[in-house]
C-alpha cells in the first residue's frame, strides 16, 4: 500500500472539475472487480514521511530515542547520521541502523518500533468533495460505508446533483471510477450503491447543471 500520496491530491482536483462536468465512469468489470476488492491486512508495515520510531540501542541509551522521518525520507541517528527511512520496514531499519553503527559498538543490538504512523495515516484517509456540506478528509475507519461519509460531510447541499456522484478507487495500479446514486440512497433509502468504503477512497458529488 506504499504509494506516492501526490494521487490523492490528484483526484481531489478531479473531484473539483467533476463539479462543472460529465466524468466517464469506467467499465462495468472493472467496476465489480474494484468493489469487490478487499486490501489485504499489512504484513509489513512500510515507513514513510512523518512516521516516528523508537530506535533502540541495548545497552547504548545515549544511542537510543524517539525520531520523526522528515519530509525529504531520512532520520537522524547518533553515531549514524542521516539515513533513508522512508520506503523501508522497521526491520530494515534495524539493520541499517546496526550495520552503521557495528564499527563503533560491538554485536549491537538494536530494534526499530513504530510510535506514529503518520504516513499510513494520511494515505488511508477517505475523503469527500464536491456538493456537500463541507468536504472532508477523514481517518479511514473499517466499516464505514457512502452514507456514513456522506452524512459526515453535512450531507447533499442544495445545488447538488446526488444521483452523478463518482467514487474513485485505487485498484491494481489504475484509478476506477465507480457511480454512485446518491440522491437515491439518502432521499429515497435504496442502499444498491451504499458501497462499503476503502482506504484512500474519494467520492465526489458534482453540482446540478443549470
Amino acid at each position: 500500500m506504499q504509494k506516492n500520496p501526490k494521487w490523492a491530491l490528484g483526484l481531489v482536483l478531479m473531484g473539483v472539475v467533476a463539479g462543472c462536468t460529465t466524468v466517464q465512469t469506467s467499465e462495468q468489470s472493472l467496476i465489480d472487480a474494484a468493489l469487490n476488492y478487499k486490501p489485504k491486512m499489512l504484513e509489513n508495515y512500510v515507513l514513510g514521511s512523518g512516521d516516528a520510531v523508537l530506535v533502540n540501542v541495548w545497552r547504548n541509551p545515549d544511542l537510543s530515542g524517539t525520531v520523526t522521518i522528515r519530509p525529504d525520507g531520512k532520520l537522524s541517528s547518533p553515531l549514524v547520521g542521516d539515513v533513508v527511512a522512508s520506503g523501508l520496514t522497521p526491520e530494515q531499519l534495524s539493520k541499517l541502523i546496526r550495520d552503521k553503527i557495528s564499527i563503533y559498538v560491538r554485536e549491537p543490538q538494536v530494534s526499530v518500533i513504530v510510535t506514529s504512523s503518520a504516513s499510513y495515516d494520511f494515505r488511508s484517509r477517505v475523503r469527500v468533495t464536491g456538493a456537500v456540506g463541507k468536504p472532508i478528509s477523514i481517518a479511514y475507519t473499517e466499516g464505514m460505508n457512502v452514507l456514513d461519509v456522506v452524512l459526515s460531510a453535512g450531507g447533499l447541499n442544495d445545488f447538488a446533483n446526488g444521483n452523478s456522484a463518482v467514487l474513485y478507487r485505487q485498484y491494481e495500479g489504475q484509478t476506477v471510477v465507480i457511480p454512485v446514486k446518491a440522491d437515491d440512497l439518502i432521499k429515497k433509502g435504496d442502499v444498491s450503491t451504499n458501497y462499503d468504503m476503502l482506504p484512500g477512497d474519494i467520492l465526489t458529488i458534482p453540482e446540478k447543471v443549470l
